[in-house]
């Protein structure tokens, strides 16, 4: 009997004739190591790894399935994938199954656009579904890296208190000179001393020294 010799998950490192259930003498075969499954899965669950990589490489394009090599290339493609997205658990693996899918879906809509004798109004539809899936691509990245905390942070701040005598900004603070505010959210000078006692201390003075400026009205003579 002879032993197959396990591989690193690439055709053509295992030269066993039967390494395939059910094939026969049709040259070397598909091997993946099982530490390469649970990384392109994120688990450990040798069931749903093998659900999970059946499923990317069932929605890779392969012209031919009877290809023996294409249908090998269509397996290291949708592994490899997998495997570089670095899925850490079932959920994440998940989300890196249907990333592959949408990113072949896509390039498949992309291909069929270029081929010829094609109407325009073809081509236009076929490129409409391309572009919705780059941008449904777009977004499973973004809840990738939401997940993986590294998405944009947003803090909001509820309340706000300025004891006396401090200053508040409210709105978005960036590094360098300020702009100068627009006329129309500009405070009027007079605003700020509606409150100030100083202020209004000052003006009873002003016009107390009016006041006393003021000459006095000579008195009307008396007629006889």
């Amino acid at each position: 009997m002879t032993r197959r010799k396990p591989s690193d998950g690439r055709s053509g490192g295992d030269k066993d004739p039967s390494a395939s259930k059910g094939e026969k003498g049709d040259g070397p075969h598909f091997v993946i190591m099982p530490g390469n499954l649970a990384e392109a899965s994120g688990s450990q669950s040798e069931a749903f790894a093998l659900s999970l990589f059946k499923r990317a490489v069932e929605t890779i394009w392969v012209t031919d399935r009877s290809n023996k090599m294409a249908t090998d290339e269509a397996l290291q493609a949708a592994l490899d994938a997998l495997r570089g997205i670095r899925p850490r658990d079932e959920a994440e693996g998940m989300l890196a199954a249907q990333m592959v899918a949408t990113h072949h879906a896509a390039m498949e809509c992309m291909r069929r656009a270029n081929l010829p004798d094609q109407s325009m109004k073809g081509i236009d539809l076929t490129l409409k579904h391309a572009v919705r899936l780059m941008s449904l691509y777009e977004r499973q990245l973004a809840a990738l890296d939401k997940r993986r905390g590294k998405g944009r942070q947003k803090i909001t701040v509820e309340h706000i208190t300025v004891q006396a005598g401090g200053q508040a900004i409210v709105g978005d603070v960036n590094k360098g000179q300020a702009a100068p505010p627009s006329p129309a959210t500009a405070v009027p000078p007079m605003a700020g001393a509606l409150g100030d006692d100083s202020a209004a201390s000052a003006d009873g003075e002003e016009l107390s020294r009016a006041l006393k400026a003021k000459p006095a009205k000579s008195p009307r003579k008396r007629r006889d």
